[in-house]
């Protein structure tokens, strides 16, 4: 398999895309952070001190969805057409979910933006709730639906 960030001397680059069909894409990404039921509650009564959790973890990950090329060296500047976050809250086994589904007309996908985005979601949850639950893990971020592009639609197997 090639690797189509670096060059035949193995030195990293940028793809080129120019000669790459415009295609409508579309990338889904999930994530969890797991916490305390206190947490929980308090994110889902609003009483978490430094705001609605939620409100402000849904921006920031939108912002990062547009910001994805400035945080990973070889993504390509994107004009994306729109960025969605919804979160699932599990009481029972005490975790957020972040599902993010980002979209583009272009010439290259946004599964980076979609992943980025997801990432930054969970990252502003733990940010705004570190001081009730220094505990917390983030994991199980991952690409769950593509679609556009050369390689056509990949979903998730479960």
């Amino acid at each position: 398999m090639d690797l189509s960030h670096f060059d035949k001397d193995g030195r990293a680059r940028m793809v080129e895309i120019s000669e790459k069909d415009v295609t409508k894409r579309i990338a889904v990404a999930k994530g969890r952070i797991y916490t305390s039921k206190e947490v929980i509650k308090k994110i889902e009564e609003g009483t978490v001190s430094k705001g609605n959790v939620l409100a402000v973890a849904r921006v920031a990950g939108i912002m990062a969805s547009k910001r994805t090329a400035d945080l990973i060296p070889m993504c390509h500047t994107l004009m994306l057409t729109g960025s969605d976050i919804d979160f699932v809250i599990n009481r029972e086994e005490s975790y957020v979910e972040s599902e993010v589904s980002v979209r583009t007309v272009g010439k290259t996908g946004v599964e980076m933006e979609a992943l980025t985005a997801c990432s930054v979601s969970l990252l502003t949850i733990y940010d705004m709730c570190k001081a009730i639950d220094k505990n917390m893990e983030i994991s199980n971020i991952k690409l769950i639906h593509k679609s556009g592009g050369k390689s056509g639609d990949f979903y998730r197997s479960l």
